[in-house]
């Protein structure tokens, strides 16, 4: 952990049907790391879809990005059983990096609909960031946040659609949403 982190600790969540909320987090990434700050980011339901993200933090001390769903989209109304079990995966892991003691923060991406689509209890999600070690940064992204992860939270970003181009067939660029 980076020394003089007394600054770090709090929740963070970033929700909403807009654009932006796992790049927020991912700049959150960017500064601390350029702090001296060590950020691991657990992608649920994101898996073997080779973002640019995962380049970058490679090049990135102290920056560590693990997908754990797989390729495939989820279905929201009958997931598949493979997708609960990673989602379970990623909480254990998320427990796991949290109890190292390695971490100044811990970004859960795509966790509020991971909860949502019923692949991880909204229990659990609240208990594993209540568990939080004092001074870990817990940043939550994704769609369709409950009202208790908001409670939870000292920092809540609503990213709202207003006009997107998937609107006018554009489908996802390289560079931009891959």
């Amino acid at each position: 952990m980076a020394k003089g982190k007394s600054e770090m600790g709090l929740v963070q969540v970033y929700t909403g049907n807009g654009k932006g909320k796992t790049t927020a987090a991912l700049g959150l990434a960017v500064r601390a790391t350029g702090k001296g700050y060590k950020v691991y980011m657990i992608q649920f339901m994101k898996g073997k879809i080779n973002y640019g993200e995962l380049k970058t933090a490679k090049k990135i001390p102290g920056f560590t990005i693990k997908q754990m769903g797989r390729p495939d989209f989820v279905d929201r109304k009958n997931p598949d059983p493979k997708d609960v079990e990673l989602a379970q995966k990623s909480l254990k892991l998320a427990r796991k990096i949290m109890g190292s003691g390695k971490y100044d923060m811990l970004i859960l991406d795509e966790l509020n609909c991971a909860v949502d689509w019923g692949l991880v209890p909204l229990s659990d999600a609240l208990a594993l960031i209540k568990s939080r070690p004092p001074g870990l940064e817990v940043v939550v992204t994704g769609r369709y946040a409950r009202p208790e992860m908001i409670e939870l939270a000292d920092l809540v970003t609503e990213m709202k659609e207003i006009k997107h181009p998937y609107q006018k067939g554009v489908g996802a660029r390289k560079g931009i949403e891959l």
